[in-house]
Formats: C-alpha cells, sequence, structure tokens
C-alpha cells in the first residue's frame, strides 16, 4: 500500500479519485485523481486513522466479502458433536467434567486480553447486546433500518469473535471486522434493548472500541511484535530486541515464559524498566522460588510481579476445587492440586507438577488439560496461550491408537537418523481418541502432544490426544480446490481416514520422536561425546542445551513451525508402512489409497498456505500452514515430476491452478527427499544448533518467484479463490437444582454460537472480571 501524504488539515478531493483496494473491505484509498462519488455512510481510513465523512457527499463501491479481513455469513458452522459419549457419564463423572469445563472457560476469557487491546470491550459490548434480548428479537428491531444482510453480517462478526475469542482469527493472526458500514452497526446498537436499559454504559463501548473494531492500519492487519503487527503478550512499545533481553533475564534467573506478559516503561531519562508478571489469583507475596522481586540487568531494570488476570485466575482455581470433590482417583487429586497452586500463587513448576500426575492418570473417562500451553501465538515463541479443554474417551477409536502406542518401539527405527538421536527409552504414552465437551481458547486442533516441558517428556513421559469428533465435524458440499477431477473424487472419501493416520503419527511418533542432547547443572551430558558423530559434518558434537535451556527458548521465534514441520514429516515418512496403515484397519489397495491421499493432502495444504503468509513483512502467521509449505519446498526441490503445479484457467474464467503428486514415485522420491530433510532438522534440533538450523528452515520458508513454480505469484491465485474455515458451536453445561448436570445444544448457525457464549456467562459476573481487568491493562498496553 502507498503511503499518501498531505498538507496538515488539508485534503484536496478534486484531485484525489477513490480506488478499490482488494485487501481492504468497506475502506479505501485515496490516490492521485478525480472523486466522481463518495458514500457518506463509508467509513474512511488514511494510514490507518479515520477520515471524518461529514464532509462528503458521494457513493462509492464497496468491497467485496472475499477479502482477508472478512468472515463471509456463508461461513461453514457445525456442531461439536459430544452428546452421546457426555450421556454415557455416571452423575459424578458430569459433575467433574462440568466444573472442569467452567474452569476452562474462566480461563477462556484470558484469551481476549492475549489478543489485542480491544478485544475485551468488544467482548463486554456484544455480551451486553445480546444478553438484553434474543437475537430475533435483536433482529427485529435492526431491520426497521437496516438489511437483513447487514444484521446477518453483525451476527457473523460477533460469532467470529466468539469463537476466536478475539477479533484476530486464531488460525492465521489476522485481523477481522464487521461486513457493514460503521454507521449500520451503531444504528442496530442504538436501536437495541441493551441501549434503552443503559444508554451511558452502551455509548462508553462504543466510544472505547468502536473505532478499533474497524481500524486496520498496517500494524493492526496481523498478530505480530514491533512494526510487524500487534501483540499483547507485550507493551505496544516492545520490539524484538526487548524481548531477546527479557529472554536472556528470564533464562539467567531460571523463570519460565509460558505464563508471563512483558510490559516496558522508559522514564524521561530515559532508563528502561520492565516488567514481567506471572498469571495468577494471588497478587502479592509470594515464594522464594517465583524469583519475584526488582534485579538491574543489561542496563536496566527488570520487576518479576505477579497477579495477571487475577480474577479470572481466582475462578478457575474455585472450579478446580469444586472439580476435586468428584475426582476419580489420587492421581486426578494430585493433578488438580498442582494446577490450583500454579493458578492461585503463579508458579509453573506446580503446573508441572500437576501435569505429572496428569500423565500417570491413565485411560481417565474425563480427561482433560489445562493452563498456559502452546506457544504459536507469541511473536518471539515463548508464551503460552491459554488453553482448556474437558473430553470423553471413544473407546473404539482409541484402541488403534493404543495399538499404534503398543508397536511404536518398533517404529522408531524406521526414523532416518541414528539411534543416538532417540531417546534413551520410549516412554510409552496414553493415546486417546476423545470426543470433545468443551475447548475453551482462541481455536481447537486435531490432535495433541503435551506437556510441552521438555524434561518431562524427555524423562518421564506424555500423552497424546486425537480430538474425534473435531476430525469427523463436516459440513455438507464442501468445496475442493486447486486438485484435479479425478483426484478430488478419492480425497473427498478418504481425507478424514488418512487425516486420522497422520495425526496419530504426528502426535506421537513426531511429537513423541527425538532425543535433545544437554548438559545437566552438573556438567554431565546426557549422550557420549566421544563416539556420537554428526551426521551431516561427520564430526564429533560441538553444541547441545545448555542448564535452563528449552527447545522453545533456544529456537523461539521458529521453534513452532519447526517443530510441527519435523512431526509433519514423520507422519509423511511413516505412514508408507504397510503395518501401520494395517493398525488403522487399512489394507491392500485401500492402504495405497490412504497412504497418497496422506501425501497428496500435505502437497494441497503447502499451496494453501500461501494465505497465510505476508509479502509485505516476508512473514508466516500460522505455524502448521508454514510447516506445510516448507514441507511441498522440499519435495518441488525434489524434482523427477514427484510434484507438479499447473497454472489453468478456471471454470469461472478466472487464474486457477492444480497441484499433482506421481503417486508412483512417493516410496522412492519422496521418501528419500523427505528423509534427508527430516534427518537434518532432526540432528540440528538435538544439537541445540538454531543458527544452522534457522538458515536450514528459512530457506524452503522463503516465498518467492526464484523458480518456475513462481509461488510467490501463486499466492494471488490462492487469496482469489480460499474459502472460509469453519467454526464450532460447542455446548453448555449448568448444575441443575437437584444436583444433576444438564447438557445444552445449540444450532449451528452464528445465531447458535452467539447464544451458547452469552448463556456460557450468565449474569454479571465474569463481564465485571473483563471490565474490571480491561481498565487496569490500558496503562499496560
Amino acid at each position: 500500500m502507498q503511503a499518501i501524504r498531505f498538507p496538515a488539515f488539508t485534503f484536496v478531493f478534486n484531485f484525489l479519485k477513490l480506488k478499490q483496494c482488494k485487501s481492504l473491505p468497506s475502506i479505501y484509498l485515496l490516490t492521485s485523481g478525480q472523486v466522481n462519488s463518495i458514500d457518506k455512510s463509508s467509513q474512511f481510513f488514511v494510514l490507518g486513522r479515520q477520515i471524518s465523512n461529514s464532509t462528503i457527499s458521494t457513493p462509492a463501491v464497496k468491497m467485496s466479502t472475499d477479502s482477508q479481513f472478512i468472515i463471509p455469513n456463508d461461513v461453514p458452522i457445525v456442531n461439536l458433536e459430544c452428546t452421546t459419549a457426555f450421556n454415557g457419564l455416571t452423575p459424578k463423572e458430569k459433575l467433574y467434567a462440568h466444573y472442569l469445563t467452567r474452569a476452562s472457560w474462566a480461563g477462556g476469557l484470558i484469551c481476549l486480553f492475549q489478543t489485542s487491546p480491544e478485544s475485551p470491550g468488544i467482548f463486554l459490548l456484544l455480551q451486553k447486546l445480546f444478553k438484553a434480548e434474543t437475537v430475533e428479537q435483536l433482529k427485529e428491531r435492526s431491520l426497521k433500518s437496516v438489511t437483513e444482510n447487514d444484521f446477518q453480517s453483525l451476527l457473523t462478526y460477533a460469532a467470529a469473535f466468539f469463537a476466536n475469542l478475539g477479533n484476530y482469527k486464531s488460525f492465521g493472526d489476522t485481523k477481522f471486522v464487521p461486513d457493514l458500514p460503521k454507521d449500520k452497526l451503531g444504528g442496530i446498537i442504538r436501536a437495541s434493548a441493551a441501549y434503552a436499559a443503559d444508554q451511558a454504559g452502551v455509548d462508553k463501548l462504543w466510544k472505547d472500541c468502536g473505532d478499533a473494531i474497524y481500524s486496520l492500519s498496517k500494524k493492526e492487519q496481523q498478530l505480530g511484535l514491533g512494526d510487524k503487527g500487534i501483540s499483547t503478550y507485550f507493551s505496544l512499545n516492545c520490539t524484538m530486541d526487548d524481548a531477546e533481553k527479557a529472554k536472556k533475564f528470564m533464562d539467567e534467573k531460571s523463570i519460565s515464559a509460558y505464563n508471563t506478559r512483558l510490559f516496558k516503561k522508559v522514564a524521561d531519562d530515559g532508563k528502561v524498566t520492565y516488567e514481567v508478571r506471572l498469571a495468577s489469583a494471588a497478587d502479592a507475596g509470594g515464594d522464594e522460588k517465583l524469583k519475584l522481586g526488582s534485579y538491574d540487568y543489561d542496563n536496566a531494570t527488570f520487576n518479576v510481579t505477579r497477579g495477571d488476570y487475577s480474577p479470572l485466575m481466582e475462578r478457575i482455581a474455585q472450579n478446580l476445587a469444586k472439580a476435586k470433590e468428584s475426582a476419580a482417583n489420587e492421581n486426578e487429586v494430585k493433578m488438580l492440586e498442582g494446577y490450583i497452586d500454579s493458578f492461585s500463587n503463579g508458579s509453573i513448576d506446580a503446573h508441572k507438577d500437576g501435569s505429572r500426575y496428569w500423565i500417570k492418570d491413565k485411560g481417565p473417562i474425563v480427561e482433560h488439560y489445562i493452563g498456559f500451553i502452546e506457544s504459536y501465538r507469541d511473536p518471539f515463541g515463548v508464551r503460552g496461550e491459554w488453553e482448556g479443554f474437558v473430553s470423553m474417551v471413544n473407546k473404539e477409536m482409541s484402541a488403534k491408537f493404543s495399538a499404534l502406542v503398543d508397536n511404536a518401539e518398533g517404529f522408531l527405527p524406521q526414523l532416518p537418523w541414528p539411534v543416538e538421536y532417540e531417546k534413551d527409552k520410549f516412554l510409552k504414552p496414553d493415546f486417546t481418541s476423545l470426543d470433545v465437551l468443551s475447548y475453551a481458547s482462541s481455536g481447537i486442533p486435531a490432535g495433541i502432544n503435551i506437556p510441552n516441558y521438555d524434561d518431562i517428556r524427555q524423562e518421564e513421559g506424555f500423552k497424546n490426544v486425537s480430538l474425534g469428533n473435531v476430525l469427523s465435524a463436516h459440513t455438507k458440499d464442501q468445496k475442493i480446490t486447486f486438485l484435479s477431477e479425478e483426484d478430488k473424487e478419492v480425497y473427498s472419501k478418504l481425507k478424514s481416514p488418512s487425516f486420522e493416520v497422520q495425526v496419530g503419527l504426528h502426535e506421537l511418533l513426531g511429537h513423541g520422536s527425538g532425543k535433545l542432547f544437554r548438559k545437566d547443572a552438573n556438567g554431565v551430558l546426557n549422550f557420549d561425546a566421544e563416539k556420537v558423530v554428526h551426521t551431516e559434518t561427520g564430526k564429533k558434537i560441538k553444541s547441545w542445551y545448555l542448564p535452563g535451556e528449552t527447545w522453545d527458548s533456544k529456537f523461539s521465534v521458529i521453534a513452532s513451525p519447526y517443530e510441527e514441520c519435523r512431526a509433519e514429516c514423520v507422519g509423511l515418512y511413516l505412514c508408507l508402512s504397510k503395518k501401520i496403515l494395517s493398525i488403522f484397519g487399512h489394507e491392500g489397495d485401500a492402504a495405497s489409497d490412504i497412504m497418497y491421499i496422506n501425501w497428496l493432502n500435505m502437497v494441497r495444504a503447502g499451496v494453501l498456505a500461501l494465505e497465510f503468509y505476508t509479502p509485505e513483512t516476508q512473514s508466516w502467521r500460522q505455524a502448521h500452514m508454514q510447516a506445510r509449505f516448507v514441507i511441498l519446498s522440499v519435495l518441488l526441490e525434489a524434482g523427477n515430476g514427484l510434484v507438479t503445479i499447473s497454472r489453468i484457467t478456471g471454470e469461472d474464467g478466472k487464474p486457477d491452478a492444480v497441484v499433482r503428486l506421481d503417486k508412483s514415485k512417493i516410496e522412492s522420491t519422496g521418501k528419500e527427499a523427505i528423509g534427508a530433510f527430516l534427518r537434518k532438522l532432526q540432528v540440528y534440533k538435538s544439537t541445540a544448533d538454531f543458527k544452522v538450523g534457522k538458515a536450514f528452515f528459512d530457506k524452503y520458508s522463503s516465498v518467492n518467484d526464484d523458480t518456475e513454480d513462481k509461488l510467490l505469484s501463486l499466492r494471488q491465485t490462492v487469496m482469489d479463490r480460499k474459502l472460509p474455515r469453519r467454526m464450532f458451536v460447542q455446548v453448555n453445561t449448568s448444575l441443575e437444582a437437584d444436583g444433576s448436570i444438564k447438557l445444552t445444544e445449540y444450532e449451528p448457525s452464528a445465531s447458535g454460537i452467539v447464544t451458547s457464549f452469552v448463556e456460557r456467562f450468565p449474569g454479571d459476573e465474569y463481564d465485571n472480571c473483563v471490565a474490571d481487568l480491561w481498565r487496569k491493562e490500558q496503562e499496560y498496553l
């Protein structure tokens, strides 16, 4: 976008013309030329600042709804079906699940504060709007002044906001805005029952976040750090240099970053003070192990405090304490005690202790995990986003995963690295297929391998879960892009079972494999430095993890996509095994087709990944999609006709593309390419070689037109044909007067999502928590 400079306070419209910008819906750029017409109702932004339209009198062309900043009204919405599994629980198990669910969703509101400065305010506005009357009642009032499509656009925006727990897409990290002009949204709000009941309160919320809802300055278009985007894991004045300095300080003090945020203040004399704030219910005092206090470090002051998200953390702990009363065994009791201690006091060590008991709790009927878990959305890659899920075991599918676990030790030697690079002992995990009851975070994955603490995973174990009702949730007539007609038919039939195989291998033998070479506090290495040889140099190992260093802290900015890529490659590599495919019930030609579709799905995903790349900043916005693009790059580089991308003209007369995979070359050219690439990924990870590993990974992450496939140019076709990502409607549980637990389901629609959230947080308790935290938040961000 070309910047346009204007004389102060002067806009000479007769020398300007209106130019449509494809990336900005209902927002327009002014460039030199003649203005013929501008719509008074439209909002105008130049360099991120709104231009008053009070003096503008002519209509303009509205943006199409296919912009990356719009959630279209035809977005697929599906139920996360779990009624059958929930009804199979005993009353005690239902009570246990209910309080775990309440704890998870109390923490889910933390995601608002981890997304954008305005997200808590938008939540309060939407809650106020839809709590005052039903969706249908508000619609009836609104249609007196707006069209049905305009009202649906508001409903879609609200549903997307609730589903993502913020106004940035959980998958892709780009901002989304309502597909109706600001004045029409304001009109709906002013016509509402909420406005009639509390005009001053609604006006205040609209004033505080109305502009931010629509604003799409370059910095606000995506999540990032410094001038690359918005991040509320840091104060807005923080840069990558600040993040790096804080990492070094925290590593030196052995402070985990998972449950922290970083705030920076600069005094008039230039003195810099950082606050490292731990999430906890308690906001003062603390155990010496937490390292609370003030420290001078590298010409700056670091204050380590606690109490971030305090009222929400308190309610999480309270609900977990209630769940503990219905725990099934001592492991669950000890697990919850660890979590309660962690969320009350801010200790990651306490959360790790809880996670140790969670690992020991084998095959529970009600499974869950909770805390600051995945670091995908931290631009620096070390701070965890809130996540809490509660689920019930799917016994039929879990039996297949159990068989995979039982045979895992026989499959690990097939991976393309020497035995010295594998864990000394494979710690058989609990691997189950789950039907999710509730998933409180910005997004819902298909599978998980946790905990993310390296020391526990390496020495004590981990768990794998496949979320069966997420995998099976589909909408009718799903469109398939970028495949040939013959591939589309078999792809539509086998995508789900092939993805089931990939998820199983990705989680168990992907994230669950590989050794990290370490030196402990006593200077002892966990490998034989005299015998182990670097596979790529042929020389002795010269680098390893030092005490206090973890995978995330060492590889930080690339840790997530790098590890996801490694796990995806393991899935591709091992799905060539006939024995593995037979465990999932696939034999003969059917197994061959599953293998083919698994590889084809990965190649197609690599093309679709271009949507999640931002050329202006040369950055990726989604770890899994970056990983899949890297794999596509590796397979294209392999040559020999393994993968080809053809540019064609679609049936609609617009540019299109078809990706093809030569099935006959997968087990030769494909296996060799993925094997060599995967071996290097593991070796650089094992040896803590961030410099070489990053350069290697960055090479394949690069999007350019240097090759004949011209992937940078292909991105425009991908953007033009992108499809909206599905949204889930989740159930609610509630405690009845007789002590039983009621399950409430909702229709798979935007209205259903909105209603579910209104009923998930009844009354004013949680709204007041969010409002109080949001007021305090402003001074820190």
